[in-house]
């Protein structure tokens, strides 16, 4: 599945994933392939990207949360998620 993390002043990161773990306003919830369509807002916390890479010009952004994992994660204060036909956009702040 294709992710889109935008913020206003910046392109964070464009590509492909296996998961994403979202700091949602009830609580943490994991996107996965094939998930129903959903919009929701997020709350303060990190984003958690599930891929085996990231490009070298989005790395910059990101920390390497786990090793033998590959997980990768973005700090944001707040945001919103549209998630539909196996593609997401993040609007973080």
């Amino acid at each position: 599945m294709n992710i889109k993390i935008l913020t206003p002043e910046f392109v964070v990161f464009e590509g492909e994933v296996s998961s994403v773990l979202l700091p949602g306003k009830n609580g943490d919830f994991q996107i996965m392939k094939d998930h129903a369509a959903i919009v929701a807002s997020l709350t303060g916390g990190k984003v958690k990207l599930f891929t085996n890479e990231i490009d070298e010009k989005f790395a910059g952004h990101f920390t390497r949360e786990s090793e033998k994992e590959s997980v990768f994660s973005f700090s944001l204060k707040s945001g919103v998620i549209e998630f539909n036909n196996n593609k997401g956009i993040i609007l973080a702040e």
